[in-house]
């Protein structure tokens, strides 16, 4: 339904015909969207699905990606019993299986291929390894639009995240990339929104919810920002623009470094937070 939404989206601005200004760079066409959204030629859900789109071809895996030390894995060896508390309590579909390192990411489960273990009484002679499907590794640095591309051309809905010497990173999911898109694809096992506002990436590197709460934000970073005028570190880094800042776009505020990983014409979503200083020195 959401891929469906997206190029419907896209069918509809082209036979609109708004470009006829022959825009030369992405920053023009953006302003042509808005224009076309006050002009209520796109209304405001669309325009935020166009801009999500254009935004994706500057957005790398490193910045969606989920960390490391939030992946929920299995081993390659662990019988049922050992694993499947973790799986049930996760709500997760899909999990990397681990060799003998954290490294070694050996095959993807999916949590439909254990149905069959409802109808086993004995489950001694099960084995992940039968029943694991083939892994896909993908760059830190790889595109958001060509991972999406990707996806859909293979059908996997999961990929490994690696660094440049092959070590485990992360994961991300097709989901990941097309929230970029449409925004936030709830189901019945996602977070609550007061929940996980901040994801750490590297040693200075995190993403941050615009709407994280100053409080928060200050005892996680160590920051003393006022709680009087803004409620949420958005409001913050807005008010330091001075206006509604494109994706990219990046300021200094004390020892912090923002950019804006996602955001609309209404509003910020996403941040990238990084300490200067330990940025570079590194």
């Amino acid at each position: 339904m959401k891929e469906r939404s997206i190029n419907s989206a896209f069918n509809w601005l082209a036979n609109l015909n708004i470009f006829k200004g022959n825009p030369k760079n992405r920053t023009e066409i953006k302003h042509l969207l808005r224009e076309a959204q006050e002009r209520e030629l796109v209304d405001s859900d669309a325009l935020a699905i166009m801009e999500g789109a254009i935004q994706v071809t500057d957005m790398k895996v490193r910045e969606i990606m989920i960390p490391r030390s939030q992946m929920v894995c299995v081993n390659i060896e662990q019988k049922p019993k050992e694993f499947l508390a973790s799986i049930i309590e996760s709500a997760h579909s899909r999990f990397p299986v681990l060799g003998e390192t954290e490294d070694d990411v050996l095959g993807i489960l999916l949590a439909k291929d254990l149905l069959d273990l409802v109808l086993e009484e004995n489950t001694d002679n099960f084995r992940i390894k039968d029943i694991i499907r083939p892994v896909t590794f993908v760059p830190e640095s790889k595109r958001l639009n060509v991972l999406l591309k990707e996806f859909r051309a293979t059908r996997n809905h999961m990929a490994i995240v690696i660094d440049e010497y092959g070590g485990v990173d992360g994961l991300v999911t097709i989901e990941d990339v097309l929230e970029q898109i449409v925004g936030d694809i709830e189901d019945e096992h996602d977070f609550d929104e007061t929940e996980n506002f901040i994801k750490q990436i590297d040693d200075t590197t995190f993403m941050v919810k615009a709407l994280t709460p100053i409080e928060d934000f200050n005892e996680a970073f160590n920051c003393q920002f006022s709680e009087d005028a803004f409620d949420t570190i958005g409001g913050i880094v807005m008010e330091k623009f001075g206006r509604l800042p494109d994706c990219n776009e990046s300021i200094d505020i004390g020892p912090l470094n923002y950019k804006i990983a996602n955001a609309n014409s209404r509003q910020i979503h996403l941040l990238q937070v990084t300490h200067i200083d330990s940025a570079r020195t590194a």
